[in-house]
């Protein structure tokens, strides 16, 4: 097949950059893959992070012109037209957000214009966390020209149904992030990053109300008084700010964990990932919403189990006391019980065994069969 993958690609960063670049390296393998990008994926204004781009080009970055301007209708028709004269078997948007989807919409609606030509969707959500004005009507038009749906939780399958109850689509999770190297011995990570506590616990990624960062704070007053000292218990925050860092920063102090919290506010580099998950000893995702997360699959990739609330896909990528452990969301109390518990029943060799044990299912090359069978049409 020609395929075209019309997304989030480099020197544009972010999780959805990282996955369209491991799809079309795995796509590659058997067919002709081309990915075509935005010049503007977002307007300033509307930008809560720093920077949208990434500094360093990850390794076997497939190249991708920068043509689509996410805001401009006559821009959207124009890519479409580029996209339909390269007569594509298959065109894939990977969809998170329905601020794209009068983009994606147009562009789908001129590329079906050549008969051959599908148009498949991947995706991370239907209808987002945090709900806006307007989120059902631009996902309907962003579908109305879609041949096929992927969906990796069973969250967004329920939502895909609720709204397109006849699409033709399959579940199949998010696969491991491997562009972001091998781990590194604990020792040298803890050394790298000055680290002298014996346990290390890791929140990763942006920060944003709904991952939880705050209840994970206030669970950390409980885990704080379990071990008594910095030299004994650290909380890595680490990710970029899309919510207000101050409130978060007054909270450690109002606790007195200031001793025991570091934060690293920033977006962190390919290069650099795999530092901050090799010192660590597990992952804690405390979302009160979620339908998946990349950033579980980026912990698997390390071997590292998780602590995550039960919201979402959350649950069906860690399996309760197999890869890591499951609490309720929202609730301070048990989320400190499960990393007490996590270091006073020395639970990480037996959760570390069955993370590498589970994440065999999660390989690209399941993926991109999925996308070969919907369309061969040997779909459910």
């Amino acid at each position: 097949m020609h395929v075209v993958i019309v997304g989030t690609a480099y020197p544009l960063r972010g999780g959805i950059a990282h996955f369209n670049a491991l799809l079309a390296k795995y796509l590659r393998r058997n067919h002709s893959v081309e990915i075509i990008t935005f010049k503007r994926q977002y307007p300033g204004i509307f930008f809560p992070g720093k920077s949208q781009t990434e500094e360093n080009a990850p390794p076997d970055a497939l190249p991708a012109p920068q043509l689509i301007d996410s805001i401009n209708p006559l821009n959207w028709a124009r890519v479409g037209r580029i996209i339909k004269r390269k007569k594509p078997d298959l065109v894939i948007f990977k969809y998170w957000l329905p601020f794209f989807g009068p983009c994606f919409g147009t562009i789908a609606t001129v590329v079906k214009q050549q008969p051959q030509t599908k148009v498949l969707f991947i995706c991370d959500n239907v209808i987002p966390h945090e709900r806006r004005p307007g989120d059902v009507v631009f996902t309907r038009y962003a579908f109305k020209h879609v041949d096929y749906f992927i969906v990796q939780s069973t969250a967004v399958e329920e939502d895909l149904l609720k709204n397109f109850p006849h699409a033709v689509y399959r579940k199949v999770p998010h696969s491991v992030y491997e562009n972001f190297g091998f781990a590194l011995p604990r020792h040298q990570a803890r050394e790298q990053l000055a680290i002298h506590a014996k346990r290390v616990i890791l929140y990763f990624g942006y920060v944003r109300q709904y991952k939880g960062l705050m209840v994970l704070l206030e669970a950390m007053k409980n885990v704080r008084e379990q071990y008594g000292s910095a030299a004994e218990i650290l909380l890595l925050v680490v990710g970029e700010f899309y919510d207000d860092e101050k409130k978060y920063r007054d909270r450690v102090k109002e606790l007195s964990l200031e001793d025991v919290v570091r934060f690293v506010p920033e977006y962190v580099s390919n290069q650099d990932v795999a530092v901050y998950f090799s010192a660590s000893d597990v992952v804690v995702l405390p979302y009160l919403s979620a339908t998946q997360s990349g950033i579980a699959q980026i912990a698997y990739n390390f071997d590292k189990p998780l602590i995550v609330t039960d919201v979402g896909g959350l649950a069906e990528i860690v399996i309760d006391q197999e890869t890591g452990l499951v609490v309720r969301p929202n609730d301070p109390a048990e989320l400190s019980q499960a990393i007490v518990r996590f270091y006073d029943e020395n639970l990480e060799g037996k959760l570390v065994e069955g993370v590498r044990r589970e994440k065999v299912k999660y390989s690209w090359e399941h993926f991109v069969q999925t996308i070969e069978e919907l369309v061969e049409g040997r779909h459910e």
